[in-house]
């Protein structure tokens, strides 16, 4: 729960800088009252707690030391990305769960993709977009894969098809909303009324706070979670400033603030989410007791090394998601 004494703060924080920039005591109240208004009128309350921990926190931890150990996009190490053979390969190796991103073609059909285009893992090229379905489906998943000679050829599964082999084998999913937040709403919302088992196996997660309150909007039912990496609007992953223009990286370094604060202050009560998806450099002890203490759960991304995953299963004891399950390996971001 949001703790009182945050709303307090938050809101004489806006009061107080909207008396300074309009230096009218009347015109402040007014703003501060609108906004807690419509904080309450249109925020959404998080689903009820005890099926939330159920989700992201299964019982079924023998691999892991007790943390649930989720295979980012399937275990992109072990098998290759998004792909079924990555979600068997997962559930063989213990994960209790997976994340998995999804797309559409220009058909509009869901399917499993992480970029934007397909030339990374697969051996065609373009933007994914841009593809009809059965253009997308003679492709190889596994083309580009370090183990391509064992997984040989693996076709880009539809949604449905990686939900199936998901429930199958009894695996939490995360999915992931890539894009078009509207278009992927809709058809998860049909695909949970397809496989009701998905609301107590399943979180809907995105960068995109749009995407999350269109989510819960749509059904309120459904378990979600902000996706979240400091600075991400003005450096890559690896620290490198997106922008070699003064002036840009000013911009965006400003914007990323805004949005921090936004995620950690504002966006996650409106959305009500369960979990926050955090970059695994910017969690603490600390991070996990300020979430823990308005009934957030923390998972980090992404852990590959034997020291990080001993970290955050002795130390922090929260859950993580990994490209392998089975060996160190490069980070993705």
């Amino acid at each position: 729960m949001l703790q009182i004494g945050d709303e307090v703060v938050y809101f004489s924080v806006v009061f107080l800088l909207v008396v300074l920039v309009t230096r009218s005591a009347t015109w402040a109240t007014l703003l501060t009252a609108f906004l807690y208004i419509f904080m309450v009128m249109f925020r959404f309350p998080p689903v009820p707690a005890d099926r939330a921990a159920r989700v992201l926190r299964p019982g079924a931890l023998s691999s892991s030391g007790g943390v649930p150990v989720v295979a980012h996009r399937g275990g992109s190490h072990d098998a290759p990305e998004n792909t079924l053979a990555a979600i068997r390969e997962a559930s063989r190796n213990g994960a209790t769960g997976v994340e998995l991103d999804l797309s559409f073609t220009a058909d509009g059909v869901p399917v499993l993709m992480h970029d934007e285009t397909v030339d990374r893992t697969t051996n065609g090229s373009g933007p994914i977009s841009k593809l009809q379905f059965v253009q997308l489906r003679r492709l190889n998943a596994a083309a580009h894969h370090r183990m391509k000679d064992r997984f040989n050829v693996e076709k880009v599964p539809t949604l449905q098809e990686a939900v199936e082999e998901c429930i199958r084998h009894q695996l939490t999913i995360f999915f992931d909303v890539k894009g078009q937040p509207d278009m992927a709403v809709s058809v998860l919302h049909n695909m949970f009324k397809k496989f009701p088992v998905l609301y107590n196996s399943s979180v809907v997660s995105s960068f995109e706070p749009k995407a999350i309150y269109k989510m819960r909007q749509t059904d309120p039912h459904v378990i979600t979670a902000l996706t979240h990496r400091p600075w991400r609007l003005s450096r890559f992953g690896d620290g490198t400033p997106r922008s070699l223009s003064t002036w840009s990286q000013l911009w965006t370094g400003v914007l990323d603030v805004l949005l921090d604060w936004a995620h950690h202050r504002v966006l996650w009560k409106l959305c009500g989410i369960s979990a926050i998806l955090v970059q695994k450099d910017f969690i603490s002890r600390d991070y996990v007791q300020y979430w823990a203490e308005r009934g957030v759960e923390v998972v980090g991304w992404t852990v590959n090394t034997a020291v990080e995953k001993e970290y955050y299963q002795n130390l922090l004891k929260i859950s993580y998601m990994t490209d392998s399950l089975l060996e160190d390996c490069d980070p993705h971001y």
